[in-house]
């Protein structure tokens, strides 16, 4: 993107640029492409993020052009005066892609992720058939959890995908943006896109059961409002999906009870404890043959114990070694979904050190299967 006068051809070009570059991004099978003022682009490929050393260099005039270039109209205002904003990018014959433009060091750079329109099914994921009895819930709250570009949305989009293709019912979603597209089959499925068919996900919560729905995805528990609507239907009948940006189970119960203040704590436990079903909370971890990556998951299924352990904050703390004790409901730990993909050779033991919640624990799970400890690290014992 080189500078130059913002006339209707220039203009033109730098959108040529961009979509060139996210071209490039679909054919690499990345997932974000990142630009910003004095840098060259960079792609995210497999969780890695490198510069795309052959594109030159965007500059601060090419940035804000293309700001105004792709930026909707009825945004503008918002990002003038928020420095930030969200948006859908549309490429014909291409796909969609969700944007974030922000200002950083007065300059405007843009994070772009590129969104699949196509949901791939549980299978075809890869998730345990304990995600698939989540989806084929009638009622209650089930939340997928974990950190930015851990893959929550494509595993809400294949519960969804589950549901639509195997039950008659009323399917709304309120996203931000709208990722993948449904298309109706056995279910009806409304998408409502925060920014242009609704202002916010607590104003799509406030009226969303007059809406007659049976299944709610809400994008993302961010306020106290949304969170109590959420948990309201769930324990009023309908079957309600949401995800946050937490890294446990026990975290996840936690940070649901700290949105509101401690006289209501104790009653939200209550709800919580009577209409969660369950977490499925979720890291990628690359593949050992180097083709991609794979989820490593910790399910938490609520059972009688799980809900006292939600119930009692003394207790919340206990829910780890339920989840270790409770394979017979389909529950999984961190570690355990790690020492389970080590065995399978899916991934090594280095990539999964890395990402256990307690390396130690793992260590010592890993022997218990028939994996010891070597002079130069982990090595397979004989006939393991």
């Amino acid at each position: 993107m080189q500078p130059a006068p913002r006339d209707a051809d220039t203009l033109n070009m730098q959108r040529a640029d961009l979509d060139r570059l996210l071209h490039v991004l679909s054919e690499m099978d990345g997932s974000d492409l990142h630009v910003k003022a004095g840098a060259a682009p960079r792609i995210r490929v497999d969780g890695v993020l490198s510069t795309m050393a052959d594109e030159p260099r965007c500059s601060a005039d090419d940035s804000k052009a293309l700001a105004e270039l792709i930026i909707p109209p009825s945004l503008r205002p918002t990002f003038e005066a928020q420095h930030e904003v969200d948006f859908a990018y549309s490429v014909m014959g291409l796909g969609r892609f969700r944007v974030n433009a922000f200002l950083q060091r007065g300059s405007v750079a843009f994070a772009i992720r590129r969104v699949r329109t196509t949901a791939s099914t549980i299978a075809e994921l890869g998730l345990p058939d304990v995600v698939r009895r989540l989806a084929d819930e009638q009622r209650g709250l089930v939340l997928v959890t974990g950190p930015t570009g851990s893959g929550k949305t494509t595993t809400l989009a294949a519960m969804v995908d589950h549901i639509n293709h195997t039950r008659a019912c009323h399917v709304i979603t309120v996203e931000d943006p709208i990722e993948y597209l449904h298309r109706d089959d056995m279910a009806a499925v409304d998408q409502r896109e925060v920014g242009f068919d609704t202002d916010s996900f607590t104003s799509a919560m406030r009226v969303i059961l007059r809406q007659d729905p049976d299944v709610i995805l809400i994008g993302e528990m961010r306020d106290p409002e949304t969170v109590y609507t959420g948990l309201t239907a769930a324990e009023t009948g309908h079957l309600v999906f949401s995800t946050l940006h937490t890294t446990s189970a026990t975290e996840t119960i936690n940070r649901i009870v700290d949105f509101f203040p401690p006289h209501q704590q104790g009653q939200i436990r209550v709800s919580l404890a009577s209409a969660l079903k369950g977490t499925v909370c979720q890291r990628l971890i690359p593949r050992a043959d180097a083709h991609g990556r794979t989820p490593a998951l910790e399910i938490m299924v609520v059972n009688g114990r799980i809900q006292q352990a939600i119930m009692d904050p003394t207790q919340t703390s206990d829910i780890d070694q339920i989840m270790r004790e409770g394979d017979y409901y389909g529950m999984l730990t961190f570690d355990q979904s790690l020492a389970a993909l080590i065995q399978s050779g899916t991934v090594t033991i280095r990539e999964a050190m890395q990402a256990a919640s307690n390396p130690h624990d793992l260590k010592i799970m890993l022997e218990r299967m028939g994996l010891v400890r070597t002079g130069r690290g982990f090595a397979v014992a004989a006939g393991a």
